[in-house]
């Protein structure tokens, strides 16, 4: 898709990556539902938040897990689980809004290789400020794209600065949770959003337009693929540790 189409703010169908994006967030959701039922005291209902347990055996970055047991995938495994049917339905809107337009202005492979990496940095940034708090959500990740888009746009012109007005807008409204009386990782929003800013200014967009950096950009989204895989191996082999 042309660069002009995503920065005149057209939705694009959901594209390869994006898809298998949703897709691995819902099954990790199906799984993360299973395993609460699994484990709820008998009548205390059903419902769709996730239990602080399940999460922590799935891979929620923990900090005191990763800093004194060395389990750094948790960086990687956060990404994909959630707390709630609202706080999955939230993010997988915006994944759906923003991911086909990262994807269709960057290529496939930039975007899968992007998207690990704005939602690992969020996460670091979260670990270093709060070094003992814990948290789940693709919502870092998600504002990483918000930040390619933004970074991107200043290559565009006037239709740029017009679509980065709206997207700032996206911003302001999601670190607006701040105030509310939920728990909201903010310091992974502001670590994807400024990963996703250099990396949308500096990493030329489109198809890569030579032979060495088409199989460079592959080779990073193979390595992204093989990361997320082996973090979730590394889960799978401590899943029935006592905690």
């Amino acid at each position: 898709m042309p660069a002009g189409r995503v920065m005149g703010g057209l939705i694009p169908i959901p594209s390869t990556a994006t898809s298998a994006l949703v897709a691995a967030n819902i099954a990790l959701y199906g799984v993360s539902w299973y395993l609460t039922q699994q484990t709820a005291l008998p009548g205390s209902g059903g419902g769709g938040d996730i239990g602080d347990l399940v999460l922590l055996r799935l891979g929620a970055k923990v900090g005191w897990m990763i800093f004194a047991g060395h389990q750094w995938w948790r960086l990687v495994t956060a990404m994909f689980l959630h707390a709630g049917l609202l706080h999955i339905g939230m993010n997988l809107w915006c994944l759906f809004d923003l991911g086909p337009e990262v994807e269709s202005l960057f290529s496939t492979p930039k975007f899968v290789v992007l998207y690990l990496a704005t939602g690992v940095f969020g996460f670091l940034v979260s670990l270093f400020w709060r070094p003992y708090g814990s948290s789940v959500g693709a919502s870092g990740a998600i504002v990483g794209l918000i930040g390619i888009l933004i970074g991107a746009s200043y290559h565009h012109g006037t239709l740029g600065q017009d679509y980065r007005r709206r997207l700032w807008f996206w911003v302001a409204y999601i670190l607006l949770f701040i105030f509310l009386p939920i728990p909201v990782d903010n310091a992974a929003h502001i670590g994807g959003l400024v990963s996703g800013l250099a990396l949308g200014y500096f990493i030329p967009e489109g198809e890569p337009d030579t032979r060495a950096s088409e199989t460079l950009w592959n080779t990073l989204a193979l390595v992204s693929v093989l990361i997320i895989a082996a973090s979730f191996a590394m889960m799978a082999l401590q899943l029935n540790a006592k905690y």
